[in-house]
């Protein structure tokens, strides 16, 4: 304390210049109105620029939050939207108890890893067990299809990526209303195949193509992509489709699952039945 006293005391010469300085920088700008102006503005300016800078830095940290809200609260839009159109749909048959409960939930994750160099691709998903996420629901985004949740833990989730070439999407080309289904070959992750579309099917480049609602992972008319090409293959019954995928992998940061409610009938239902059920 002593040292820092005695360095002060040598510098007192310095110090009361500085002091005598800003005494008279201070009289310079209250007591004339152009420097005044000049310096008010000045440091208005860079008072401004370094609170903004500031706002922008939190708002930045502050962001993945935000989105996370944001998506539950869409998540909730989507599940009342549902109940919405299911109640509509249903008022021409009063007797139904169950025409009020909506067929599908939706619910929001962040995907924290994910692979795109294999056959079979997967996501991981930070919600889990505990968070009400089930084997079976599928996964969505604004873009577009994404999967289906493969395996669950209590706090993570494992989910088959429409990039595997085991995974099968019931689509339909909304122009014409035909059904198909979508399939990864394995080689682009912007492309996919669109299987079992009959060779009489009037269809062409930029056709729009989404889910169905025929099987169980997605409601009908999520986005799938955009039909490419058209060819005549070498299957004599069906046409050869690539489909542009609208969901950019590369960028997949944040998804909505959703979760079909009459799943574990259907289940029971095609066991019964000794049907395939292809989701």
């Amino acid at each position: 304390m002593l040292r820092i006293l005695q360095f002060l005391y040598s510098l007192r010469a310095f110090l009361l210049f500085l002091l005598l300085e800003l005494v008279a920088f201070w009289l310079i700008v209250s007591n004339n109105s152009p420097q005044g102006a000049a310096f008010f503005n000045s440091s208005n300016a860079v008072f401004g620029s370094v609170l903004k800078t500031q706002s922008d830095i939190t708002q930045f940290l502050d962001l993945a939050g935000a989105n996370e809200e944001l998506l539950k609260q869409n998540a909730e839009l989507l599940s009342r939207l549902e109940k919405i159109q299911l109640s509509t749909d249903s008022m021409a048959y009063p007797p139904l108890d169950s025409s009020f409960v909506a067929a599908h939930e939706f619910s929001s994750a962040r995907v924290i890893s994910q692979t795109l160099r294999f056959a079979q691709n997967h996501l991981t998903l930070d919600k889990g067990e505990v968070d009400g996420v089930k084997v079976g629901m599928g996964v969505f985004n604004h873009s577009g299809i994404v999967g289906r949740i493969k395996s669950v833990s209590k706090n993570y989730s494992v989910a088959i990526s429409v990039l595997n070439t085991g995974l099968l999407v019931s689509s339909k080309i909304k122009s014409t209303e035909v059904y198909g289904s979508i399939n990864w070959d394995g080689k682009t992750t912007q492309e996919a195949k669109m299987l079992y579309v009959p060779r009489h099917v009037k269809t062409q480049p930029g056709d729009t193509v989404v889910t169905s609602g025929y099987n169980a992972i997605f409601p009908e008319g999520i986005w799938v992509g955009v039909i490419k090409k058209v060819e005549q293959g070498s299957d004599q019954n069906y046409l050869d489709i690539t489909v542009e995928l609208s969901t950019d992998f590369s960028k997949i940061n944040y998804v909505y699952l959703v979760e079909n409610n009459q799943l574990p009938e259907l289940d029971s239902l095609y066991q019964e039945a000794e049907l395939i059920n292809e989701y």
